[in-house]
């Protein structure tokens, strides 16, 4: 049975923090990984300047119809937050208990959503405030997992990360 995730996306992402996981999943895991943003078809350009295009829209997704998601860093996540149908879909993937992956910035997609009280997680440092006053405990470890949900601080993290992401996904 192939797995299938969702990639969030908007501008500024993390260049390596999509792209890493994306490439991974799909050449490594034979994972199906599609991206989604605002627009569907659009390029959206990273804060080094590499582009990815979206597959989807966000009110273009089921996430019923996913095993994961993934939410990328850089200040793409500042833009994420503030698209009731990416919180939804973040919301969705949490009560369905599949795998929530988010690194450095990513971790305000699930502030936002109210996802994080109680859970133990990793960010960069920069949030770590943002972080605990929505009620997680805040790590200082290169990737943790706290059931379902992944986290990761930043870009040297992402070997960990994935690897934890895809023993979560592959259970």
């Amino acid at each position: 049975m192939s797995k299938k995730i969702i990639a969030l996306i908007s501008d500024d992402f993390e260049d390596l923090e999509l792209w890493y996981p994306v490439h991974r999943l799909r050449e490594e895991e034979g994972v199906t990984v599609d991206v989604v943003g605002e627009e569907k078809g659009k390029t959206y350009i990273g804060k080094y300047g590499v582009p990815c295009v979206s597959d989807y829209r966000f009110d273009e997704i089921n996430p019923d119809e996913y095993d994961g998601i993934l939410v990328p860093g850089g200040w793409a996540p500042d833009k994420l937050r503030r698209f009731p149908a990416v919180l939804d879909m973040v919301r969705a993937m949490d009560k369905a208990g599949k795998p929530i992956g988010e690194i450095c910035h990513a971790g305000w997609v699930l502030i936002s959503a109210g996802i994080l009280k109680g859970k133990n997680v990793t960010s960069t440092p920069g949030i770590r405030d943002d972080m605990e006053n929505a009620g997680a405990v805040w790590h200082d470890t290169p990737s943790i997992v706290d059931g379902h949900i992944i986290s990761a601080r930043r870009p040297p993290d992402l070997p960990q990360y994935m690897k934890d992401y895809i023993k979560v996904l592959m259970k």
